[in-house]
């Protein structure tokens, strides 16, 4: 039985999972052995997800199941995305997880910290009640979906974040995943889903201007609006590997910043992160890491620049 949630698309034998641990072949039927088990939950600024163009100034409610098709070294959720067997969690259906979304009045719900591509039959139950509701629903993903998941659940999830680790040699090296069907996947969202963001986690010691560059250019070439190039801190594999400095991370943003991409920003830094407008160059948002709201609204109207009336990728309201 062949699982068709990610590029591996797993042959699973009777009895057995696939890379994922969670996708496991029971009587001939592929099923997820953690349907709706949340092992985390929060509210959390939209910001942090990361998403600056898409509803800024608002809470988001986050849950993740556990499992994750990937083994990166640097995981910061590893003890979430790396073991399934926890007993820790708490069932909550679909209906209930928009319930919890109108109690605390969150306009999103934001499936996230762990890998959600391998629990997306949850994801797509959620989206769909959760549109009913007029609640939208966020993914934060390393965006490595088959073509069949992808196609599948485009039309249900409102806005997008993934991430962006490295070339092929760093997705083979520190990921044990692979580069083209994160950028498929890229190319396929930039075209087909409603707001797209991307995320890279700078490592000093395997980022360089080269590996920049290149990805600069593949996002360039699909269009993409937004990129945040993130500091590392070390963790899980990586503990004994030299924190990003905010120097470098800076050098990274610069040279991100000769390529054709608008909105480019820092993460996991204590500057700050100005939306400037592309065209006349006036800052439309201060700082994305403090409570924007009135400031959102003074200066993008309708999702264009009250300066000047460009049109401003995102939605701002």
């Amino acid at each position: 039985m062949r699982c068709n949630f990610c590029y591996r698309e797993c042959d699973i034998k009777e009895g057995e999972s696939g890379y994922c641990k969670v996708r496991k072949n029971i009587k001939n039927k592929i099923v997820s052995i953690n349907y709706g088990h949340i092992e985390a939950l929060s509210i959390d600024p939209i910001e942090k997800k990361p998403l600056y163009h898409f509803l800024p100034g608002t809470k988001t409610l986050s849950i993740a199941q556990a499992g994750c098709n990937f083994r990166c070294d640097f995981c910061q959720n590893w003890q979430l995305s790396q073991y399934v067997k926890s007993k820790n969690y708490k069932y909550i259906s679909p209906k209930q997880l928009i319930s919890l979304a109108k109690k605390y009045n969150t306009p999103s719900i934001s499936f996230t910290y762990s890998e959600p591509i391998v629990f997306q039959d949850y994801v797509i139950d959620c989206a769909k009640i959760a549109k009913e509701n007029d609640i939208k629903t966020i993914m934060v993903t390393n965006g490595s979906f088959s073509k069949e998941s992808r196609e599948k659940i485009a039309p249900y999830i409102d806005a997008f974040n993934i991430d962006l680790k490295g070339d092929s040699e760093y997705y083979k090296k520190v990921c044990k995943g692979e580069l083209n069907s994160v950028l498929d996947s890229i190319k396929y969202f930039s075209k087909n889903a409603n707001h797209l963001e991307i995320t890279t986690l700078i490592i000093e010691t395997m980022h360089n201007e080269t590996i920049i560059n290149y990805l600069a250019s593949k996002l360039s070439e699909y269009n993409v609006k937004v990129w945040h190039l993130s500091r590392f801190f070390p963790n899980y594999k990586m503990e004994n590997t030299k924190e990003t400095s905010e120097k470098y991370l800076y050098k990274m943003i610069n040279v991100a910043k000769n390529n054709s991409i608008p909105f480019i920003y820092g993460g996991n830094t204590n500057k700050e992160n100005p939306t400037i407008c592309p065209n006349c160059k006036k800052i439309l948002i201060t700082n994305h890491n403090i409570d924007n709201k009135i400031e959102i609204e003074k200066n993008i109207i309708n999702n264009r620049c009250k300066y000047c009336n460009s049109k401003i990728y995102g939605s701002f309201h």
